[in-house]
């Protein structure tokens, strides 16, 4: 007698649910049909740029990875600066071979010892920062894969002839690049028809981007003085998303390149990938509380089918599980295909339904604590902070 009332309250619920994820999937396409109309032609603005690059151990393909850096089609002059803890990484044997390879190029190993808080990266950044030469700074992983146009698209966004507030951060959009493994292959088809739409449509609905992409942090000095240096970061988390908001905050503009970078995507195993998918549920929470909250109507494909089962797959039920699908692959194609350029993602399409039913759990599973692993290690999160902790 109870049984029967609640199956149908849920039954009513997710009937809800998956047609708000439907409104959810044409906003998404929308945004990034708009953003794609956007797209202007590149720039001649050329300033001087100091890429950075925080490293600790060797990762698969970064050699490679480096290597784009060094082949870049830009008129104006860089350098590349490598920053390690200890000199006994094993990262500095593949910075050297990068030197020899391009002797052209300024490319220089700073060693940076000091422990200045609990996110490494960020600590390595600050010590870099001295050693640079130039007034732009851009940031970004060991494992990024570049196009040879890449530094005058990410620099050509600060031209002051765009008029309007000073840019003070450029970001730019990713894809993942899959490692063999089904986890692997789970996370990149997330981040390509995800992760990604829900970047575009928040940039849309806020009329801009007021955070940034750990892909691309290009930074002017005056903006990052502005916010009191990266010191201010030492401890948080999304070091990329505080970097972006706090000099959204300090009145510079953020732009959204149209350059698509790559990234790498480990061959996790299960828990490999259930512990990053909840550093990165746990840490969006923590950031936009009611965001994440309101995550659960992006979940439309996966709400269908648990709509399907609890109608008995009824005909009703099969038809709003049909039409979900049909709009969750065309987002899937137009962010992840047309957007990024990620060709892996027709292939990928069949595994949307696992991909988005895993993600709903990982969603729900992100209320369930503060605690992540990072790098191993344990930590709770709170307040943006991270804080060591053994439970």
């Amino acid at each position: 007698m109870i049984l029967h009332p609640f199956l149908r309250c849920l039954e009513f619920v997710t009937t809800l649910l998956t047609v708000a994820g439907m409104g959810y999937f044409v906003a998404a396409w929308w945004a990034a049909r708009s953003f794609l109309a956007e797209v202007e032609s590149v720039s001649s603005y050329n300033p001087g740029v100091s890429i950075l690059k925080s490293l600790k151990g060797l990762d698969p393909g970064m050699i490679d990875a480096f290597r784009t850096h060094c082949q870049q089609e830009y008129t104006g002059e860089y350098e590349l600066l490598f920053g390690v803890a200890s000199l006994d990484d094993p990262a500095v044997a593949a910075v050297e071979a990068l030197r020899l390879e391009f002797p052209a190029r300024t490319i220089r190993l700073v060693e940076c010892p000091e422990h200045l808080g609990t996110n490494g990266k960020v600590s390595t950044l600050v010590q870099m920062i001295p050693h640079a030469q130039h007034n732009f700074l851009l940031i970004n992983d060991s494992d990024i894969t570049v196009t040879p146009q890449y530094l005058a698209r990410i620099m050509g966004c600060f031209d002051p002839a765009t008029g309007g507030k000073q840019v003070g951060l450029v970001t730019a959009l990713y894809r993942g690049r899959a490692h063999g493994t089904l986890p692997s292959q789970l996370e990149a088809l997330g981040i390509a028809t995800d992760f990604q739409a829900g970047v575009l449509l928040s940039r849309k609905l806020e009329k801009g981007l007021h955070y940034g992409l750990g892909s691309t942090l290009a930074v002017r000095r005056e903006a990052l003085a502005r916010i009191g240096g990266l010191e201010t970061l030492v401890d948080q988390l999304a070091d990329d998303y505080e970097l972006g908001a706090r000099v959204d905050q300090a009145g510079f503009r953020i732009e959204l390149s149209p350059e698509v970078v790559e990234t790498s995507v480990p061959a996790y195993d299960w828990q490999g990938f259930v512990d990053h998918q909840l550093r990165w549920s746990r840490t969006v929470r923590d950031a936009r509380p009611w965001g994440y909250v309101g995550l659960i109507f992006t979940h439309g494909l996966a709400w269908a089918i648990l709509n399907a089962l609890l109608c008995g797959l009824s005909a009703p039920s099969l038809a709003l599980l049909g039409i979900s699908l049909f709009l969750r692959a065309w987002l899937a194609m137009t962010v992840g295909y047309d957007t990024l350029g990620d060709s892996e993602v027709l292939a990928s399409l069949w595994l949307l339904p696992l991909r988005d039913l895993a993600q709903l759990g990982i969603w729900a599973a992100g209320f369930a604590g503060n605690t992540i692993v990072w790098r191993g290690e344990r930590f709770a999160l709170k307040g943006g902070k991270l804080f060591k902790t053994d439970k």
